[in-house]
C-alpha cells in the first residue's frame, strides 16, 4: 500500500499544506489504495518538505513527483482536455502555487494574530521550554525567504490587489461551469481548490481569509470540490 507522508490535520482541512490536500486528492482520485501518516518534521525527508509518497520503491517528494508517478502508472487527470486546455491547466495551477500560495504563508507566519495558533499547530511536539525560541527561529527563517522571494516587499494595498487579479481570473473560468475545465475536477483543480481552501482556512479573519468565505462563487467552488473528491 501507498503512504501519504502529510502535515497533520488543521483548521478544519485535511492537512494544514495545500499541497498535502492536492497529494492526497490525486492519490484518491487514481484508485491507488493508500493511507496517510502524519510528520510535522520533514527534516529527513527529501527536498525537506511535505507531501512525500512512500511507494515499495522509494519515497517520491513533492506534489508534482506524486503527480508524475501516479500518471506514469495510468492515471490521467486531464482527461478529455484538448492541448489548449491541458496549457491552461498548468498555468493555473503555477499561479496558484507559485504566486497565492506565498500570500497564504504571509498571511500566517506574519500576522501576529494568527501567529500564536499557528505555532501550536507546528511546535506542539517541541518542548514547551525550548518551543519558543525554536518556533521563533524558523518564523524569522520563514519570513526572510517570503522577502527573498518578494511578496513581502509589498504593502498590504498592493498584497491584495496582486492576489485579486489571480482571484478575478479564477472566477472567469469558474463563470463557465461547476470546475475550472469542464464539468468534472482537472489537474487545475486539485491544485487551485486547495489553496483557496487554505486561505479560507486561516484561523483568524483576515482579508485574504474574509475574501473567499464571503465570495458564494469561489467558497462554493472549493466546497464543491471537496465534496466531488471525498476524501476519506
Amino acid at each position: 500500500m501507498l503512504t501519504l507522508l502529510t502535515y497533520p490535520a488543521a483548521f478544519g482541512q485535511f492537512s494544514v499544506s495545500p499541497f498535502c490536500v492536492k497529494a492526497a486528492y490525486m492519490l484518491h482520485l487514481s484508485g491507488q489504495r493508500w493511507q496517510r501518516s502524519d510528520l510535522l518534521n520533514p527534516a529527513k525527508m527529501p527536498h525537506r518538505k511535505l507531501p512525500v509518497l512512500r511507494t515499495p520503491e522509494r519515497l517520491l517528494p513533492d506534489s508534482d513527483g506524486i503527480r508524475a508517478w501516479l500518471e506514469a502508472q495510468g492515471t490521467d487527470f486531464d482527461a478529455g482536455l484538448n492541448d489548449v486546455q491541458k496549457g491552461q491547466s498548468r498555468a493555473l495551477c503555477r499561479m496558484a502555487e507559485d504566486h497565492l500560495y506565498f500570500h497564504i504563508v504571509l498571511d500566517r507566519w506574519g500576522n501576529d494574530q494568527v501567529w500564536p495558533i499557528l505555532r501550536e499547530a507546528f511546535f506542539r511536539e517541541v518542548p514547551k521550554l525550548i518551543r519558543g525560541p525554536v518556533s521563533g527561529a524558523v518564523r524569522k527563517s520563514v519570513l526572510k525567504g517570503l522577502d527573498s522571494q518578494g511578496v513581502a516587499r509589498f504593502s498590504e494595498p498592493e498584497r491584495l490587489d496582486r492576489v485579486e487579479q489571480d482571484l478575478q481570473a479564477i472566477s472567469a473560468f469558474l463563470a463557465e461551469g461547476p470546475f475550472l475545465l469542464g464539468e468534472a475536477p482537472s489537474s487545475a483543480d486539485l491544485s487551485v481548490a486547495p489553496i483557496l481552501g487554505a486561505m479560507r482556512a486561516t484561523p483568524i479573519d483576515t482579508k485574504l481569509r474574509l475574501r473567499i468565505a464571503n465570495d458564494p462563487l469561489l467558497a462554493g467552488y472549493v466546497d464543491r470540490v471537496d465534496q466531488t473528491i471525498g476524501l476519506p
